[in-house]
């Protein structure tokens, strides 16, 4: 038994140790799938996922729903500081239990509580380590104490930089393509003067957002997780809506450059594929088309009307979704995970943008902030 307390002890701090390691400071993707953090998000999520749309829906769910990615974080790094607490202690008493207590009683329990005072460096003194072996292990446990608060300190900053950096472009993205995004609403809203020009710098940002975010959730995969401040934006949703509307430049609108969509096409695509790896969500073909062949003409119809001539015929249709094949599958797949509707490419109604309602002109009437009215009509 002692052997095997030992034998356990040692293996437990190791996998929590290399956990981390793999989790915080190893910035690549981590192909395993016997990992402590995977396990623990995967059916931590799926649980409380099915749990919040059981008992809840509209805002309320996508509301308690943004709860997990926090919670979840803290939830980690107490599994990780209980699994090396247990860890240290089983060392110790497969070791003998070689420590002073005020009542001269030894145990698991002493043990325990040793190795909790060790690890978070409280040093209470009540009960000590005896032996050469004992005061070995506690020696280790506090500089492992240490350095694990030190990494959790320094771990906390990077995602919240991580995350901030991703909320930038999904702000600006609202007044771009409208709240939810979608991407006819991004095309027309560029027909004005200089717009194409414009929109070719989108598309250039937008890539760069994407290399961002492929970047920061692989090695925080913890990220997506985390929701964004109105419930009609996401950082999947604003991917997808840039895939959707690089997938008609490059069909064919005129007076658009092709390659700086073909770009961001690209590096879009390959963050979500990456990433459907990294949660292991095999693309699904959508359970219902996005795209109909009665949506695509109204969809055509509709940039015509903004002066956007998008290609025509059977060549452009097959070369649309062809595109579409090559990303859907696995946005559908994330989307499902995630619980995260995927975009529509075309807005069923007329929608405020976000910057213009506020709280107060819902409770008492005001206009938005004060914005004066024309610049709350069609001009967008």
């Amino acid at each position: 038994m002692l052997f095997l307390s030992i034998s356990f002890g040692a293996l437990l701090i190791f996998i929590v140790l290399w956990d981390a390691f793999e989790t915080i400071v190893l910035p690549r993707r981590v192909t395993r799938r016997l990992r402590l953090a995977r396990l623990f998000y995967r059916y931590t999520w799926l649980s409380y996922s099915a749990f919040v749309r059981s008992m809840f829906s509209g805002r309320r769910q996508e509301n308690y729903l943004s709860y997990y990615g926090p919670l979840s974080l803290l939830f980690l790094l107490c599994v990780w500081a209980t699994g090396l607490i247990v860890g240290f202690a089983m060392l110790q008493w497969g070791t003998g239990s070689g420590i002073n207590s005020p009542d001269g009683t030894v145990g698991f329990t002493k043990d325990l509580y040793l190795s909790g005072t060790t690890f978070f460096t409280l040093g209470l003194g009540d009960v000590t380590p005896r032996t050469a072996v004992a005061r070995i292990i506690t020696a280790v446990e506090a500089g492992v104490g240490f350095g694990f608060l030190a990494l959790v300190i320094g771990y906390l900053p990077l995602l919240n930089q991580s995350f901030s950096r991703r909320e930038v472009n999904i702000s600006l993205l609202d007044v771009r393509s409208g709240s939810p995004p979608t991407a006819a609403e991004m095309l027309r809203r560029h027909r004005h003067d200089h717009g194409m020009e414009s929109l070719r710098q989108v598309f250039y940002e937008w890539e760069r957002w994407a290399a961002e975010l492929l970047e920061s959730h692989l090695s925080y995969p913890v990220l997506a997780y985390f929701r964004s401040q109105h419930d009609n934006q996401s950082w999947l949703t604003c991917l997808t809506t840039i895939l959707d509307a690089s997938a008609l430049v490059i069909v064919g609108v005129e007076g658009l450059n092709l390659q700086q969509a073909r770009l961001t096409f690209a590096m879009a695509r390959h963050a979500v594929v990456d990433l459907s790896q990294v949660f292991h969500c095999p693309p699904r073909k959508p359970n219902t088309d996005r795209l109909p062949p009665p949506e695509l003409s109204r969809l055509r119809a509709f940039l015509a009307g903004s002066g956007i001539i998008l290609k025509e015929g059977s060549a452009a249709d097959q070369k649309l979704s062809e595109l579409r094949q090559m990303y859907e599958p696995y946005v559908y797949s994330l989307s499902g995970y995630l619980c995260i509707p995927m975009p529509q490419w075309i807005s069923e109604r007329k929608h405020a943008d976000n910057w213009q309602t506020s709280a107060w002109e819902r409770k008492f009437g005001y206009p938005a902030a004060g914005l004066p009215e024309d610049i709350r009509d069609e001009h967008f």
